[in-house]
Protein backbone atom coordinates (compact mmCIF):
# COMPACT_ATOMS: atom_id res chain seq x y z
CA UNK A 1 0.00 0.00 0.00
CA UNK A 2 1.34 3.42 -0.92
CA UNK A 3 1.71 6.17 1.70
CA UNK A 4 -1.16 8.19 0.19
CA UNK A 5 -3.42 5.14 0.59
CA UNK A 6 -2.50 4.86 4.26
CA UNK A 7 -3.44 8.49 4.78
CA UNK A 8 -6.93 7.81 3.41
CA UNK A 9 -7.74 5.66 6.45
CA UNK A 10 -7.39 8.56 8.84
CA UNK A 11 -9.33 11.26 6.99
CA UNK A 12 -11.95 13.10 8.98
CA UNK A 13 -15.01 12.15 6.94
CA UNK A 14 -17.34 9.52 8.42
CA UNK A 15 -20.32 7.59 7.14
CA UNK A 16 -22.60 4.81 8.34
CA UNK A 17 -23.19 1.43 6.74
CA UNK A 18 -26.70 0.07 7.21
CA UNK A 19 -28.73 -2.88 6.03
CA UNK A 20 -32.41 -2.77 5.09
CA UNK A 21 -34.47 -5.96 4.83
CA UNK A 22 -37.15 -6.52 2.19
CA UNK A 23 -39.17 -9.27 3.91
CA UNK A 24 -41.71 -11.10 1.74
CA UNK A 25 -44.43 -13.53 2.80
CA UNK A 26 -47.23 -15.27 0.88
CA UNK A 27 -50.78 -15.47 2.18
CA UNK A 28 -54.13 -16.33 0.54
CA UNK A 29 -52.80 -15.92 -2.97
CA UNK A 30 -51.07 -12.60 -2.30
CA UNK A 31 -47.43 -11.71 -2.01
CA UNK A 32 -46.98 -9.51 1.06
CA UNK A 33 -44.32 -7.16 2.40
CA UNK A 34 -43.47 -6.56 6.07
CA UNK A 35 -42.96 -2.87 6.89
CA UNK A 36 -43.05 -0.75 10.03
CA UNK A 37 -43.37 2.83 11.24
CA UNK A 38 -39.93 4.44 11.42
CA UNK A 39 -38.90 5.21 15.01
CA UNK A 40 -36.08 7.68 14.47
CA UNK A 41 -35.76 11.14 13.02
CA UNK A 42 -35.83 12.29 10.33
CA UNK A 43 -39.12 10.95 8.91
CA UNK A 44 -40.15 9.43 12.22
CA UNK A 45 -43.57 7.73 12.02
CA UNK A 46 -43.51 7.11 8.27
CA UNK A 47 -43.60 3.66 6.70
CA UNK A 48 -40.21 2.04 6.24
CA UNK A 49 -38.44 -1.21 5.56
CA UNK A 50 -36.92 -2.80 8.64
CA UNK A 51 -33.22 -2.16 9.01
CA UNK A 52 -30.29 -1.31 11.23
CA UNK A 53 -26.85 0.22 11.23
CA UNK A 54 -24.21 -2.47 10.89
CA UNK A 55 -22.25 -2.88 14.11
CA UNK A 56 -18.47 -2.62 14.00
CA UNK A 57 -17.96 -6.23 15.06
CA UNK A 58 -20.46 -7.89 12.69
CA UNK A 59 -20.50 -8.82 9.02
CA UNK A 60 -23.15 -7.11 6.90
CA UNK A 61 -25.04 -10.36 6.28
CA UNK A 62 -24.99 -11.12 10.01
CA UNK A 63 -26.53 -7.70 10.62
CA UNK A 64 -29.35 -8.52 8.18
CA UNK A 65 -29.95 -11.87 9.88
CA UNK A 66 -30.02 -10.11 13.25
CA UNK A 67 -32.63 -7.65 12.04
CA UNK A 68 -34.80 -10.45 10.65
CA UNK A 69 -34.65 -12.43 13.87
CA UNK A 70 -35.30 -9.40 16.08
CA UNK A 71 -38.47 -8.59 14.11
CA UNK A 72 -39.86 -12.03 13.20
CA UNK A 73 -38.17 -14.45 15.62
CA UNK A 74 -36.98 -16.49 12.63
CA UNK A 75 -33.50 -17.58 11.65
CA UNK A 76 -32.19 -20.03 9.10
CA UNK A 77 -34.63 -18.74 6.47
CA UNK A 78 -33.84 -17.79 2.87
CA UNK A 79 -32.08 -14.45 2.71
CA UNK A 80 -29.93 -13.01 -0.04
CA UNK A 81 -28.02 -9.79 -0.58
CA UNK A 82 -29.80 -7.56 -3.07
CA UNK A 83 -27.53 -4.60 -3.86
CA UNK A 84 -26.03 -1.50 -2.32
CA UNK A 85 -27.68 1.93 -2.31
CA UNK A 86 -25.17 4.71 -1.94
CA UNK A 87 -26.38 8.00 -3.36
CA UNK A 88 -24.84 10.82 -1.36
CA UNK A 89 -28.23 12.40 -0.58
CA UNK A 90 -30.24 9.22 0.01
CA UNK A 91 -30.58 9.79 3.77
CA UNK A 92 -31.17 13.33 5.07
CA UNK A 93 -30.16 12.24 8.57
CA UNK A 94 -26.53 11.38 7.87
CA UNK A 95 -24.30 10.08 5.07
CA UNK A 96 -25.24 6.42 4.94
CA UNK A 97 -24.79 3.52 2.53
CA UNK A 98 -27.36 0.73 2.78
CA UNK A 99 -26.72 -2.84 1.65
CA UNK A 100 -30.20 -4.26 1.16
CA UNK A 101 -31.18 -7.90 1.62
CA UNK A 102 -34.40 -9.66 0.77
CA UNK A 103 -35.90 -12.59 2.65
CA UNK A 104 -38.67 -15.09 1.91
CA UNK A 105 -40.53 -16.46 4.93
CA UNK A 106 -43.53 -18.64 5.61
CA UNK A 107 -46.07 -16.14 6.78
CA UNK A 108 -47.61 -18.53 9.32
CA UNK A 109 -44.35 -19.16 11.18
CA UNK A 110 -43.21 -15.72 12.28
CA UNK A 111 -43.59 -14.50 15.86
CA UNK A 112 -46.72 -12.34 15.74
CA UNK A 113 -46.07 -10.80 19.15
CA UNK A 114 -42.59 -9.67 18.12
CA UNK A 115 -43.94 -8.12 14.91
CA UNK A 116 -46.67 -6.34 16.88
CA UNK A 117 -44.14 -5.14 19.44
CA UNK A 118 -42.12 -3.45 16.71
CA UNK A 119 -45.20 -1.84 15.15
CA UNK A 120 -44.77 -3.78 11.91
CA UNK A 121 -47.51 -4.89 9.56
CA UNK A 122 -48.02 -6.89 6.38
CA UNK A 123 -49.17 -5.17 3.19
CA UNK A 124 -50.23 -6.73 -0.10
CA UNK A 125 -47.47 -5.95 -2.57
CA UNK A 126 -49.86 -3.92 -4.74
CA UNK A 127 -50.97 -1.82 -1.76
CA UNK A 128 -47.62 -0.89 -0.23
CA UNK A 129 -47.71 2.79 0.82
CA UNK A 130 -45.01 5.31 0.05
CA UNK A 131 -41.91 4.32 1.99
CA UNK A 132 -39.10 6.51 3.30
CA UNK A 133 -35.85 7.26 1.48
CA UNK A 134 -35.21 4.85 -1.42
CA UNK A 135 -37.06 1.92 0.15
CA UNK A 136 -39.70 1.72 -2.59
CA UNK A 137 -36.87 1.26 -5.09
CA UNK A 138 -35.42 -1.52 -2.93
CA UNK A 139 -38.78 -3.30 -2.99
CA UNK A 140 -39.02 -2.90 -6.76
CA UNK A 141 -35.50 -4.25 -7.23
CA UNK A 142 -36.20 -7.21 -4.93
CA UNK A 143 -39.36 -8.11 -6.86
CA UNK A 144 -37.43 -8.04 -10.13
CA UNK A 145 -34.74 -10.27 -8.61
CA UNK A 146 -37.34 -12.83 -7.48
CA UNK A 147 -39.06 -12.74 -10.86
CA UNK A 148 -35.79 -13.44 -12.68
CA UNK A 149 -34.84 -16.15 -10.20
CA UNK A 150 -38.23 -17.85 -10.58
CA UNK A 151 -37.53 -18.47 -14.26
CA UNK A 152 -34.49 -20.66 -13.63
CA UNK A 153 -34.83 -21.89 -10.04
CA UNK A 154 -37.86 -23.33 -8.23
CA UNK A 155 -39.43 -21.05 -5.64
CA UNK A 156 -42.05 -21.84 -3.04
CA UNK A 157 -40.21 -23.90 -0.46
CA UNK A 158 -39.59 -20.79 1.62
CA UNK A 159 -43.01 -19.20 1.14
CA UNK A 160 -45.62 -21.97 1.10
CA UNK A 161 -46.80 -24.02 4.08
CA UNK A 162 -45.36 -27.51 4.49
CA UNK A 163 -48.41 -28.99 2.72
CA UNK A 164 -49.89 -27.19 -0.27
CA UNK A 165 -51.91 -27.77 -3.41
CA UNK A 166 -50.73 -27.18 -6.96
CA UNK A 167 -53.29 -24.35 -7.34
CA UNK A 168 -51.66 -22.69 -4.30
CA UNK A 169 -48.23 -23.05 -5.91
CA UNK A 170 -49.64 -21.60 -9.14
CA UNK A 171 -51.06 -18.60 -7.30
CA UNK A 172 -47.61 -17.97 -5.84
CA UNK A 173 -46.03 -17.94 -9.30
CA UNK A 174 -48.80 -15.70 -10.59
CA UNK A 175 -48.13 -13.29 -7.72
CA UNK A 176 -44.43 -13.25 -8.62
CA UNK A 177 -44.87 -13.05 -12.40
CA UNK A 178 -47.80 -10.63 -12.01
CA UNK A 179 -49.80 -12.50 -14.64
CA UNK A 180 -52.25 -15.39 -14.93
CA UNK A 181 -50.87 -18.78 -15.93
CA UNK A 182 -52.56 -21.62 -17.75
CA UNK A 183 -53.48 -24.21 -15.09
CA UNK A 184 -52.94 -27.27 -17.30
CA UNK A 185 -49.52 -26.16 -18.54
CA UNK A 186 -48.46 -25.17 -15.03
CA UNK A 187 -49.41 -28.54 -13.54
CA UNK A 188 -47.65 -30.39 -16.34
CA UNK A 189 -44.51 -28.35 -15.85
CA UNK A 190 -44.25 -28.66 -12.06
CA UNK A 191 -44.99 -32.40 -12.08
CA UNK A 192 -42.22 -32.91 -14.67
CA UNK A 193 -39.68 -31.31 -12.33
CA UNK A 194 -39.97 -34.23 -9.88
CA UNK A 195 -39.75 -32.01 -6.81
CA UNK A 196 -43.22 -32.73 -5.37
CA UNK A 197 -44.41 -35.67 -3.27
CA UNK A 198 -48.15 -36.24 -3.61
CA UNK A 199 -50.05 -36.90 -0.38
CA UNK A 200 -53.33 -38.68 0.22
CA UNK A 201 -54.75 -35.58 1.89
CA UNK A 202 -56.84 -33.00 0.08
CA UNK A 203 -57.45 -29.29 0.47
CA UNK A 204 -61.23 -28.84 0.38
CA UNK A 205 -61.30 -25.17 1.29
CA UNK A 206 -62.25 -24.10 -2.24
CA UNK A 207 -64.37 -27.03 -3.49
CA UNK A 208 -66.07 -30.22 -2.29
CA UNK A 209 -63.93 -32.32 -4.59
CA UNK A 210 -60.79 -30.71 -3.26
CA UNK A 211 -57.23 -30.65 -4.54
CA UNK A 212 -54.54 -33.11 -3.50
CA UNK A 213 -51.87 -31.74 -1.20
CA UNK A 214 -48.16 -32.03 -1.89
CA UNK A 215 -44.88 -31.64 -0.06
CA UNK A 216 -41.62 -30.56 -1.59
CA UNK A 217 -39.14 -33.39 -2.08
CA UNK A 218 -36.32 -31.59 -0.31
CA UNK A 219 -33.49 -33.67 -1.83
CA UNK A 220 -34.71 -33.25 -5.41
CA UNK A 221 -35.56 -29.62 -4.72
CA UNK A 222 -31.99 -28.90 -3.62
CA UNK A 223 -30.63 -30.65 -6.71
CA UNK A 224 -32.79 -28.47 -8.93
CA UNK A 225 -31.71 -25.37 -7.03
CA UNK A 226 -28.09 -26.20 -7.82
CA UNK A 227 -28.70 -27.19 -11.42
CA UNK A 228 -31.24 -24.57 -12.45
CA UNK A 229 -33.84 -25.01 -15.18
CA UNK A 230 -36.10 -23.14 -17.57
CA UNK A 231 -39.50 -22.44 -16.01
CA UNK A 232 -41.13 -20.59 -18.89
CA UNK A 233 -44.89 -21.23 -18.85
CA UNK A 234 -46.62 -20.63 -22.17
Amino acid sequence: MEETDKDSYIQGDRMYVATDCVIFGFDEGNLKLLIFKRRVEPLRGEWSLIGSVVRLEEDVQDAAKRVLKEITGLDGVFMEELKSYGKADRDPGYRCISIAHYALIRIGEYDKELVKKHGADWYDIDEVPQLVLDHNQMVKDALERIKRKARYKPIGFELLPEKFSIPQLQRLYEAVYREQLDARNFRKKVISLNVLNKLEEKDKSTSKRGAFLYKFNYVNYQKLLRQGFNFEIS
